[in-house]
C-alpha cells in the first residue's frame, strides 16, 4: 500500500502544479497520466494544428535527451512535440557515454530512462527504421538503425482492448538508439521494453 500511496501523492502534485502555474509543464510526466494514450495523441494533434497538416501524414520521432539538454529541457519547452520523463528500461540499460542502449548491469532489473523528446515531424521526414520485414521490425531499405522498443504501463506486459480501441497495458514504441553492431533481435531476445511505473 505504501508505494500506492506515493504514487498517488507523486499524481497529485504533479496535476496540482500544472493546475496552478497555469501553463503546462516543460517535462510531461508520463507514468502520471491515466490515459497515456490521451496524452501522445494530442501531442501529435497540436503539431498538426499548428502547421494545419493532416494528423495522418505527421508521425512521432524520438530522441534520448544528454544530460546537457536535459539542464535546457527542465526550463524550456522544445519547439514541437514535448518532453517526457518517468520511463523505466527492463532486460537493458542506457548507456550515457555512447548514447545507446546497452547489456544491463549484475542484479539491476530496471534502469530509470533519461528524459525523451517526443518529436513529431511529418510522416515523410522520418527515416525508415532497418530491419527485416519476415520479422516486423522495419525495412531493408531502413536507414534508421534504432530498436523499436515496446513501452507499457506495467511489468505484466499484456492487456485488453479498452472501448477507445487502445490497450489497456501497452502504450507505443518507442526508437531507441542502438550500437552499430546490434541488430534489434539481440534486444528483442532479451525481452527489452519500458514501464511507465514499477510494481512496487
Amino acid at each position: 500500500l505504501g508505494p500506492w500511496v506515493n504514487d498517488l501523492l507523486d499524481r497529485i502534485t504533479f496535476l496540482n502544479d500544472w493546475m496552478t502555474q497555469g501553463t503546462s509543464p516543460t517535462v510531461f510526466w508520463v507514468s502520471g497520466f491515466f490515459f497515456t494514450q490521451a496524452f501522445i495523441t494530442g501531442t501529435l494533434q497540436n503539431f498538426a494544428r499548428k502547421y494545419a497538416t493532416p494528423i495522418d501524414k505527421a508521425e512521432f520521432d524520438f530522441r534520448v535527451l544528454t544530460k546537457d539538454e536535459m539542464k535546457d529541457a527542465a526550463v524550456n519547452k522544445p519547439k514541437d512535440g514535448a518532453y517526457m520523463r518517468g520511463l523505466f528500461l527492463e532486460g537493458a540499460r542506457w548507456s550515457n557515454e555512447k548514447h545507446v542502449i546497452a547489456e544491463s548491469q549484475p542484479r539491476e532489473l530496471f534502469v530509470p530512462m533519461p528524459y525523451i523528446h517526443l518529436e513529431p515531424k511529418m510522416r515523410v521526414d522520418v527515416p525508415a527504421v532497418e530491419g527485416v520485414p519476415e520479422q516486423y521490425t522495419g525495412s531493408t531499405t531502413g536507414t534508421a538503425h534504432v530498436y523499436m522498443c515496446p513501452v507499457y504501463k506495467t511489468s505484466f506486459r499484456q492487456g485488453t482492448l479498452s472501448t477507445t480501441g487502445h490497450s489497456t497495458n501497452f502504450v507505443m514504441f518507442i526508437r531507441v538508439p542502438m550500437a552499430k553492431e546490434h541488430k534489434q533481435k539481440h534486444w528483442i531476445k532479451r525481452g527489452v521494453a519500458m514501464l511507465t511505473q514499477l510494481d512496487s
